[in-house]
C-alpha cells in the first residue's frame, strides 16, 4: 500500500526493540511518524518523538492534542512485581493512551502487541494452568487465570467501539531482534553469555530446562513482526483480528545451540540436570564485560544495559513444548516469513557493526 506524508502513524513504545523496528519501517514507506515513550533515549531518524508517561492521563491529552494519527501500533508494556499490578497499570496506559486520543478523533485502525502468554499464563502463573496443544492457534479460548494480555485487549475492544476504529492483536513469541538500549532480546543476551564464556574459557552451557532444549520451539524476529504489524493496518483482512507471528519455521534448541557456539567460538554442553539459570551463572559478569568493553573498545560497558539474564532464562526455563500455528496469518494474506538461523545471526551482525559487542 502506498503512502504520502499526509498518513500519520503513532507508535507507542518507540524505544522497545519492536518499536524501533516498526517505527523504522513506517518511516521507509513514507509514514509520518510519531513516538512515544517515557523517557527520549533513541533518535531515530524520521520520527518525532514524544516524551510522556502514559500513567499520567493529562500529560497524554496534551501530548496527543491535534497530533489525528490515521494508525496505531502499540508495543509498550511495564512490568510490575504482580500480575494484579501488571493489570493495573498496562489497562491503565491504553486507556489514557484511547481517551487521548478520543478528543481528535481520526484513528482507523490499532494494533496491539501482545505474546505468547496469552497461551501459556501469566508469569504470576506460567505454564501450570490449563494449556492448549502446540502448536497455539487464536481460536484457543482464554485461561481462566487473570491475565494483563486479556485486560488490554477488553480496553481495546471497548475503544474501538466506542471511538469506531478497528483493531488487531499480535501475539509473537520470543523476538530477536536489534535494539540501542533495550535489553529485552535474547540474541543480544546470548551474544553476551558466549563472549563472557570465552572470555574466561568456560563452556556455553545451555542455561534451559531439558524440556527446551529437546522440544520444538519458534520464535519471532523483529523487522518480520513490524511486516505484520503494517500488513494489518493496511489490509481490511486483518480489521478485528487477532494473529500470531513467528518465522514460521520450527527447530530445537539442541540443534541450535552447537550452532551458535560455533559462531562464537566457544564450547557447548547442554543443560544440566539441575536448572542453571543465567542469572546464578552470570554473578559477577558486570567487571568481567566492563573489562571487555575498555579493551576492545565497545561502545557499552554496562553489561546490565545489554544482558538481560532474567528474560532469557524465563523463555529457555520452560518445561514444555512451545511453538505457534501460522496458519490463520498466512489465509488472511500475509505471507512473510524468517529463516530463524539466518535471524540470529544477522542480528549478530548488526550488533557487531554498531560496535555493542566484540
Amino acid at each position: 500500500m502506498s503512502t504520502s506524508s499526509s498518513q500519520r502513524a503513532l507508535v507507542v513504545g518507540v524505544t522497545g526493540i519492536v518499536g524501533q523496528t516498526v517505527a523504522k519501517q513506517l518511516v521507509d514507506q513514507g509514514w509520518d511518524v510519531h513516538g512515544i515513550s517515557r523517557r527520549h533515549t533513541t533518535d531515530i531518524a524520521g520520527v518525532t518523538q514524544i516524551s510522556v508517561d502514559l500513567l499520567d492521563a493529562e500529560a497524554v491529552k496534551s501530548a496527543l492534542a491535534g497530533l489525528k494519527p490515521e494508525i496505531v501500533i502499540i508495543t509498550a508494556w511495564i512490568r510490575k512485581n504482580s500480575e494484579a499490578e501488571n493489570i493495573e497499570v498496562n489497562t491503565a496506559t491504553l486507556r489514557n493512551l484511547f481517551a487521548g486520543l478520543e478528543a481528535d478523533g481520526g484513528v482507523r485502525h490499532v494494533a496491539l502487541l501482545t505474546g505468547l502468554k496469552h497461551y501459556l499464563g501469566p508469569f504470576d502463573d506460567y505454564a501450570t494452568g490449563v494449556m492448549a496443544e502446540t502448536p497455539f492457534h487464536e481460536s484457543e479460548p482464554r485461561l481462566p487465570n487473570p491475565n494483563f494480555y486479556y485486560s488490554q485487549e477488553d480496553e481495546l475492544f471497548a475503544a474501538a467501539e466506542k471511538q469506531g476504529f478497528t483493531w488487531s492483536v499480535h501475539r509473537a513469541h520470543t523476538v530477536f531482534g536489534f535494539a540501542v538500549d533495550n535489553a529485552m532480546n535474547m540474541v543480544l543476551t546470548l551474544s553476551v553469555y558466549a563472549t563472557i564464556c570465552k572470555e574466561l574459557g568456560k563452556p556455553f552451557i545451555f542455561p534451559g530446562s531439558q524440556e527446551q532444549w529437546n522440544g520444538v520451539i519458534d520464535v519471532t524476529d523483529a523487522d518480520l513482526l513490524g511486516e505484520q504489524l503494517i500488513w494489518a493496518c493496511t489490509h481490511k483482512e486483518a480489521e478485528n483480528e487477532a494473529f500470531n507471528i513467528a518465522n514460521g519455521d520450527t527447530f530445537r534448541w539442541r540443534w541450535m545451540w552447537p550452532q551458535i557456539a560455533e559462531h562464537f567460538g566457544v564450547e557447548w554442553e547442554a543443560p544440566k540436570p539441575e536448572f542453571n539459570p543465567l542469572e546464578k551463572q552470570m554473578v559477577g559478569a558486570e567487571e568481567v564485560w566492563k573489562t571487555i568493553a575498555e579493551r576492545d573498545g565497545l561502545a557499552e560497558s554496562d553489561v546490565t544495559k545489554l544482558a538481560s539474564w532474567w528474560h532469557t532464562d524465563s523463555d529457555l526455563g520452560r518445561q514444555m513444548e512451545c511453538f505457534t500455528d501460522m496458519n490463520k496469518s498466512r489465509e488472511a494474506g500475509f505471507l512473510n516469513f524468517r529463516n530463524t538461523p539466518k535471524s540470529f545471526f544477522d542480528k549478530v551482525a548488526r550488533y557487531r557493526a554498531a560496535n555493542i559487542i566484540p
